[in-house]
């Protein structure tokens, strides 16, 4: 599915990345614990979170996710954006709680990680 569609679904705003709206996502992985993040290891994986800090894109970067969508309001830092640009990441602002955001994407057909 590409990051276009997956914007749409959620009613998301992207707010890095908006030149890379025709990626492609395999898989996602739903989790504010990033402990959880470390031990998966999926390519084209994108994170779903509520967890909204520069410890994420860390974490993000060091697991080679460079797709991530902040769910529950939550916003993102100048900090946290000037990182996922010098990351190439895409991060995407969502409304809908982890559990929405993450049933509307399963049934669009984005597999999960397990």
């Amino acid at each position: 599915m590409k990051i276009k569609d997956i914007v749409e679904l959620l009613n998301a705003r992207v707010i890095v990345g908006q030149d890379q709206l025709d990626s492609e996502v395999g898989m996602a992985f739903s989790s504010d614990l990033m402990s959880d993040v470390l031990t998966v290891e999926t390519e084209n994986l994108m994170l779903i979170t509520g967890l909204a800090n520069v410890q994420t894109i860390r974490t993000a970067e060091m697991s080679d996710i460079n797709k991530i969508v902040f769910v529950r309001r939550k916003k993102v830092s100048d900090d946290m954006i000037r990182l996922a640009d010098e990351n190439d990441m895409i991060l995407i602002e969502c409304d809908y709680s982890m559990f929405k955001a993450s049933g509307i994407l399963y049934q669009s057909g984005v597999k999960p990680v397990y």
